[in-house]
Parts: structure tokens; sequence; C-alpha cells
């Protein structure tokens, strides 16, 4: 399996410039990346925007103009993904320094035992 993410070009500029990568299954067969990828990416796409799936996504017009946070897109999004790993929580971030922007953590830990540190993704301000 192979999907296209976007890393910031320097490391200690994460909101400048980015660049695409390619992310995909590993020589040993691990699909874990690819997984954690994807499930960023659709925490960032607007609900109905993905060519395949369109019930995937955040409805972030509808979320800044009611000021109602995305939580049960976010749930959905778990529940799909959660199934790839042996475990995976997705919360809000209690911890945001602007109470403008909406960030959520997510940490996972692949079937191989390996665990991520907690990932941080903005999702639709509020």
């Amino acid at each position: 399996m192979r999907v296209y993410g976007r890393v910031p070009i320097d490391p200690l500029d994460p909101d400048g410039p980015k660049r695409w990568v390619v992310v995909q299954t590993t020589p040993q067969g691990y699909n874990d990346d690819v997984y954690i990828c994807a499930m960023a990416q659709t925490l960032k796409l607007n609900l109905n925007e993905s060519p395949f799936w369109g019930n995937y996504g955040i409805p972030a017009h509808a979320s800044v103009m009611q000021q109602i946070a995305p939580d049960f897109y976010v749930i959905f999004t778990q529940n799909f993904y959660s199934r790839f790993f042996a475990s995976l929580i997705i919360s809000k971030d209690p911890y945001t320094p602007n109470s403008l922007e909406l960030v959520y953590r997510f940490s996972v830990v692949t079937n191989y035992g390996f665990k991520y540190p907690d990932i941080r993704v903005r999702g639709a301000p509020q």
C-alpha cells in the first residue's frame, strides 16, 4: 500500500513550507505508517472531500459556524482506523495554547507492540 503525506521541509519550522513524501508498506510487510498517515489525512479532510470515501472527514465549515467541535466525526474516524492497530486513542488536546484552535492528539500502539508518541493533528478552528 502507498499513500502520500506532507512533511515540513525544515523540521524546526512545522508551519513553514512542506513537501510531499511517499509512505508505503515496509519491506517487512508492516502497514502501520500507511494507516497513521491516512488517518491524519482523514482528520484534515472536509466532509465529502475524499474522492474514495465520501463520508470521511470533518465538517470544518459547519463546526466553525455552529461553534461545536466535530467530536462525532473524530469518533467515527477512530472506530474505522482502530481495527488496524492494537490500540488507538484520539482525544482533544486540553493543553492547546490558543483557545481558538482545535487540536486532537492520538496515540497508537501497533499490532507489533511499537508505541508511537502522542501525535497532534490540528482540526477545525473554533
